[in-house]
């Protein structure tokens, strides 16, 4: 039967909405259809029933879409394998770790408020999204569902993903983690199980909060790109006298951290930490490699990466984009100023938070380092929050293109460089800015990096001409 989404769920990067408003069990259940003859239709309808790994978040919905995705999944002809309520990195891991696996989807309204839910999908080992995603919608559309019988079978990854964990730990002394006191806030987001056995696990002094799962998020919204949200790890840390801290968003697969002293340490910034462990592997390994953040990081990171003997690769907003790019050119380490961080080094590719937090003290270990002393050793610029500001939907992406076209046809004496991957981002004398469309909101944003306090009010004011010349203003800037 055909099935008609509501046209805002289907985004860039994955599928989301409102629950009993857009987005409900009938669209699990289609979604489950589409996604299952897409995969047939891959493999060749006549080979055996695909498996494909379900996972789900602590939202309140949850329980509820797993259960349509599933009946959708079996009614296409395809195996469901359950890993049941988990963060999004398990869900990756389960599919990556098994060949016998052709696809995965966990079930999750991310960082979204506790009455959004969504799906994040794998499509035989690669990021589903973009034109995949509007395939579903159009096959869904059609009701040309293939047919079927699939069974249902539960695994629990849950032993062998902390298991998976540790092994970024394993050439590293104990001695040198033993003496690590780290905070960790799960934000009563889906990661709380699995951070409670990792830390179990972990050499060295753990603090955790909030790792009881609870969709309604009593504590703090989970969103550890808001400086906001970390004010009780920032607390704990201060508290405990600890080294530093880590926060994950609702399903676990975007990182936030803050240093001994309390310092935020931005998405760029970790990836600088990173970066610098990764490239100095021993034996190099991995001398001269690409590593690639998205266009809304610091001109730090960039120039951090080319002082490491690195390639520094700046790409599209993300974390489908990033992922497939990393394929594209066998980057060992990426991120994004949201958080997401990405390695392919000794691991799978995918954007784990949990991993990324155990790499954070393996850096710090390796590097002989505190990570307040890293840190530290960042450069201070001055720049803006991410500015988001409404643009209707059928004016942001035209509005872009006629700032694009000013810009590369006729910048005017201020401007340098123009770098379109995914935007402008502008560089001049007094730093940088950025403005770009927004993906998944009806929104543009805007940053912007310089050296002084009047630098960036020119780059500032650079942004607000474009945005004129078009028939816009900057505005109130407006939330995630």
């Amino acid at each position: 039967m055909a099935h008609q989404f509501d046209p805002t769920v289907l985004r860039e990067y994955d599928i989301r909405g409102i629950i009993g408003e857009t987005l409900g069990a009938d669209d699990a259940r289609a979604i489950g259809r589409s996604f299952g003859t897409l995969l047939r239709r891959a493999i060749g309808e006549d080979q055996p029933a695909p498996v494909v790994a379900v996972g789900y978040d602590g939202r309140v919905s949850s329980p509820m879409l797993e259960h349509a995705l599933v009946e959708g999944l079996n009614s296409s002809g395809c195996d469901a394998m359950r890993i049941g309520m988990s963060a999004t990195p398990m869900l990756y891991y389960a599919e990556a770790s098994r060949e016998d696996v052709q696809g995965g989807i966990q079930i999750t309204g991310s960082h979204n408020p506790p009455n959004y839910n969504g799906f994040k999908m794998v499509f035989q080992g690669r990021p589903f999204f973009g034109a995949d995603i509007q395939e579903l919608g159009k096959l869904a559309a059609s009701g040309m569902f293939a047919d079927g019988a699939g069974r249902v079978t539960s695994l629990d990854v849950m032993g062998e993903y902390v298991e998976r964990m540790l092994e970024g730990l394993i050439d590293i002394p104990i001695e040198a983690l033993s003496g690590l006191k780290v905070g960790w806030d799960a934000g009563n987001g889906s990661a709380g199980p699995a951070l409670e056995a990792l830390a179990a696990r972990l050499p060295g002094e753990h603090h955790l909060l909030f790792t009881e799962v609870d969709g309604h998020f009593p504590n703090h919204h989970p969103d550890p790109t808001v400086e906001a949200n970390l004010a009780d790890l920032r607390a704990l840390v201060a508290e405990k006298n600890l080294d530093f801290g880590v926060a994950f968003d609702g399903d676990g697969d975007r990182i936030g951290a803050i240093d001994g002293t309390g310092r935020v340490i931005w998405g760029d910034q970790l990836l600088m930490i990173y970066a610098e462990d990764v490239l100095k592997t021993p034996g190099g390994k991995y001398q001269g490699a690409t590593v690639i953040a998205d266009v809304k990081a610091s001109r730090a990171l960039f120039d951090h990466v080319e002082q490491l003997g690195g390639k520094p690769l700046m790409w599209k907003t993300g974390h489908s984009l990033i992922k497939s790019k990393m394929k594209e050119t066998g980057s060992p380490l990426a991120g994004e100023m949201s958080g997401h961080v990405f390695f392919a080094d000794t691991y799978y590719g995918f954007d784990d938070a949990l991993y990324a937090g155990v790499r954070l003290l393996a850096a710090s270990a390796r590097l002989g380092k505190s990570v307040t002393q890293l840190r530290g050793a960042i450069p201070e610029m001055l720049n803006t929050p991410e500015m988001r500001f409404q643009v209707d939907e059928v004016r942001k992406f035209p509005a872009m293109a006629e700032i694009t076209e000013r810009l590369t046809t006729n910048p005017g004496p201020a401007v340098e460089t123009v770098n379109a991957t995914d935007g402008v981002r502008v560089n001049t004398k007094d730093g940088w800015w950025l403005l770009r469309a927004s993906n998944t909101q009806d929104v543009l944003v805007a940053r912007a990096e310089s050296d002084t306090q009047d630098g960036l009010a020119r780059l500032i004011a650079q942004i607000d001409e474009q945005l004129e010349l078009s028939g816009l203003e900057r505005g109130e800037s407006v939330g995630h």
